[in-house]
C-alpha cells in the first residue's frame, strides 16, 4: 500500500518543523558554550550577543525530512535527468549551507564566498538546475543559449546573498522565506513537479518551525549557513519546478516569471541596495543600513510590525503568482493578501504618525 502523494509533502513539512523545534535549543546551548555568537555593534539590530548557529537547525530539519521521505518512496521512480536535478538542488544546498557555516565559524572574506558559490552553482547547472529559457512581454519564451550558464549562476547565487542580506531582523528571513517555500510548493505542485515540490514543504517546515525560537525577541540567530541554504534551495527549486517546466505547460512565458515574482521582496531588496551604494562609489559588499527593514524601522515603525509588514509583502507577491499561473482561486487569495498588506500598511502608517506626533 502506497502513500498518497498530499501525505509525502506534509510529512516533509511535519518531519522538518519537528526537527527544527527539537535540535534548535541544542544548537544554541552548543553555541553559547563554544562562544560562536553575532556580538551587537552599530550597524545591528540586537542588544545582547546571540548564538549564529540556528541555520543547522533548518539544514538538519530540511534533510532528515527529505531523506525520511525518500527512503518511504515520496520521491518515486524519477527519470535520471529529473533525478540530477534533484540532486543538484539539493548538494548545492549542502555546499551553501557549509560555505555559510564556515563563514559564521570562521568570517570568510566577501570574494572568497562569492567565487567558492559560483563554483558551486556551475555545478549545480552542470546536472541540470538551469535556465533555458527568457521570458520577452507580449511574446513567446527565448532560448537564450550560452547565456544559460551565467544567468543560471546569477539567479542561485544572488538569491542565497538576498535573502542573508534581508536577515537583519528577528524572525524576517526564516519568516520570508517559509512563505515564499509554502507558495512554491503549491505552485509546482500545480505544474505537476511534485519531487521539486517536496524540497519546498521540507524548506517550508524547517523555515517556519525555525519562528518559534527566533521571532522577536528571538533566542537564537540563523547566521550565514541558515540564509546561504534556504537562498539558493528556493532558487534552485523555483528552476527545476517552474522555469524548466515552461517549455510544456500552457503558461509557458508566465511560468518563467514566477520564482521572480514570489522571491520579489529579498531580489528588489538586494537591487536596490546595490544600486544606492554603486552610485555613491562604495563596494556592493559594504555593510550598511539601506535594507527595507532598516529604512521601515528609521521611519518609526516598530520591530515587530516591520517584520509583519515585509511578511504581509511576502505573501502579496507570491499570491499574486498563484493568480498569475491560473491556480484555482488563485486570484481569491490574492485579493485577501492584498487586504492583509493594507490592513497592515494602515497598522505602519498609524505606527509612524504616533512617533512623528
Amino acid at each position: 500500500m502506497t502513500m498518497p502523494g498530499e501525505l509525502f509533502h506534509l510529512s516533509a513539512f511535519f518531519i522538518s518543523l519537528m526537527v527544527v523545534w527539537w535540535s534548535t535549543p541544542i544548537i544554541n546551548q552548543i553555541g553559547h558554550k563554544t562562544g560562536f555568537v553575532d556580538k551587537p555593534n552599530p550597524r545591528k539590530m540586537h542588544q545582547r550577543p546571540m548564538v549564529r548557529l540556528g541555520g543547522v537547525s533548518i539544514f538538519a530539519g530540511t534533510i532528515i525530512a527529505l531523506l525520511i521521505v525518500w527512503v518511504l518512496g515520496g520521491f518515486g521512480l524519477l527519470p535520471p535527468n529529473k533525478e540530477w536535478e534533484i540532486w543538484g538542488v539539493i548538494l548545492g544546498g549542502i555546499a551553501f549551507f557549509l560555505i555559510g557555516l564556515t563563514d559564521d565559524l570562521f568570517n570568510l572574506s566577501p570574494m572568497s564566498r562569492l567565487i567558492v558559490q559560483t563554483i558551486v552553482a556551475s555545478a549545480a547547472w552542470g546536472v541540470g538546475v538551469r535556465i533555458d529559457f527568457l521570458s520577452i512581454p507580449f511574446a513567446d519564451l527565448v532560448q537564450i543559449g550560452w547565456l544559460s550558464l551565467p544567468l543560471t549562476v546569477i539567479w542561485l547565487v544572488g538569491m542565497a546573498n538576498a535573502v542573508n542580506w534581508i536577515d537583519g531582523l528577528d524572525g524576517l528571513a526564516a519568516g520570508g522565506c517559509g512563505i515564499s517555500a509554502v507558495v512554491m510548493m503549491v505552485l509546482t505542485l500545480f505544474m505537476e513537479q511534485p519531487a521539486a515540490a517536496l524540497i519546498a514543504a521540507a524548506l517550508a517546515g524547517g523555515a517556519l518551525g525555525f519562528l518559534r525560537y527566533n521571532f522577536n525577541p528571538a533566542q537564537i540567530f540563523m547566521g550565514d549557513g541558515g540564509a546561504y541554504f534556504m537562498g539558493f534551495t528556493l532558487a534552485g527549486v523555483g528552476v527545476i519546478g517552474l522555469v524548466k517546466t515552461a517549455a510544456v505547460t500552457t503558461v509557458a512565458v508566465t511560468a518563467v516569471l514566477l520564482p521572480i515574482l514570489v522571491l520579489a521582496v529579498p531580489i528588489v531588496d538586494m537591487s536596490a541596495v546595490i544600486i544606492s551604494r554603486l552610485t555613491q562609489g562604495k563596494s556592493p559588499f559594504t555593510a550598511d543600513k539601506r535594507h527595507l527593514h532598516h529604512r521601515l524601522i528609521e521611519a518609526g515603525i516598530s520591530h515587530r510590525l516591520t517584520v509583519l509588514f515585509i511578511y504581509a509583502l511576502t505573501l502579496w507577491v507570491g499570491s499574486l503568482a498563484l493568480g498569475f499561473s491560473n491556480i484555482p482561486s488563485g486570484w481569491g487569495f490574492a485579493i485577501g493578501a492584498t487586504f492583509l498588506l493594507g490592513y497592515v500598511g494602515w497598522q505602519a502608517w498609524r505606527n509612524i504618525r504616533k512617533v512623528r506626533n
